[in-house]
């Protein structure tokens, strides 16, 4: 299917195959031409494939791209946690990795292990945010069938970043986030036109406890079912406004309502980049 490249399967944030975002991993000497890794992202069909290959002189350094079906994004979380644990899976001394992307500059990943499971925990690029504009925002509420009402009106609406562009819609009902919906090839158009990589609806069940789904439509899918890069996003918008719990951890619980159960471990203490942290399990093939 995919000639010689060769396609590692893993879904991350997750314990078992059956839940988490699945991902592809692809490691090699070079990074394949532009052509072979949209051809491949295309095959596996998940929402981000991961192509790394060593840098020269730099051990322990990758270059890494990020291509869904529909493109190349700037940055993936899952895809970067699912990389971590397949390197030490290949090396299992290997504690610490840096992966040089294209635009968002390095990510760091720390490697261990919990309860006898691998463990990645990426470090984001530096967190910022802007506020929503409000012709952005009545546009949001009407592709995904919401009204003003719907809103929590205690939090605040941003495009927040970490590494991409996350548009955060916070939700003041768990029932409205188990029933989201949205106009597709509408949404795809005005996120391909704003530079947003997903959208992200979220739900404060506690503060240290949030519950999220995430729109993808220019990756070419409907949803994913734990992004790493929006939770990372989102821990940067709680830190900016005050609204961590005192130790700055939170847990994102992801992909529930599509039936792949996802924790997202967020860490935001400190400044500049935010920390992520998830298992990862090889997918059968």
């Amino acid at each position: 299917m995919t000639g010689a490249v060769h396609v590692q399967r893993w879904t991350a944030f997750a314990d078992h195959p059956d839940a988490g975002n699945p991902a592809g991993v692809v490691v090699g000497d070079a990074l394949p031409d532009d052509a072979t890794m949209l051809r491949v992202a295309a095959e596996v069909g998940y929402s981000e494939t991961a192509f790394l290959a060593p840098v020269d002189g730099a051990d322990g350094t990758w270059d890494v791209r990020y291509v869904s079906p529909g493109g190349e994004v700037p940055f993936c979380g899952h895809a970067t946690i699912a990389s971590g644990v397949a390197l030490r899976e290949a090396d299992p001394g290997l504690a610490r990795a840096l992966l040089r992307t294209r635009r968002v500059g390095e990510v760091a990943l720390d490697l261990g292990e919990v309860d006898g499971a691998p463990l990645a925990t990426l470090t984001s690029p530096p967190a910022h945010g802007t506020p929503l504009a409000d012709d952005d925002l009545r546009a949001l509420l009407g592709l995904f069938g919401l009204g003003r009402g719907d809103l929590d009106d205690t939090l605040p609406l941003e495009v927040a970043h970490a590494g991409a562009d996350h548009p955060v819609l916070p939700l003041a009902a768990r029932a409205t986030l188990a029933a989201m919906d949205y106009r597709f090839d509408d949404l795809r158009d005005l996120c391909a036109a704003r530079g947003w990589t997903t959208v992200a609806l979220v739900h404060r069940a506690g503060a240290a406890t949030w519950h999220a789904r995430n729109a993808f439509p220019v990756g070419g899918v409907v949803e994913d079912p734990a992004t790493g890069a929006a939770a990372a996003a989102l821990g940067g918008l709680l830190r900016r406004h005050g609204l961590l719990p005192d130790d700055g951890r939170v847990i994102v619980h992801q992909g529930d309502d599509m039936g792949r159960p996802s924790r997202l471990l967020v860490d935001a203490t400190g400044s500049g980049g935010v920390r992520v942290s998830g298992t990862a399990v090889r997918i059968p093939t």
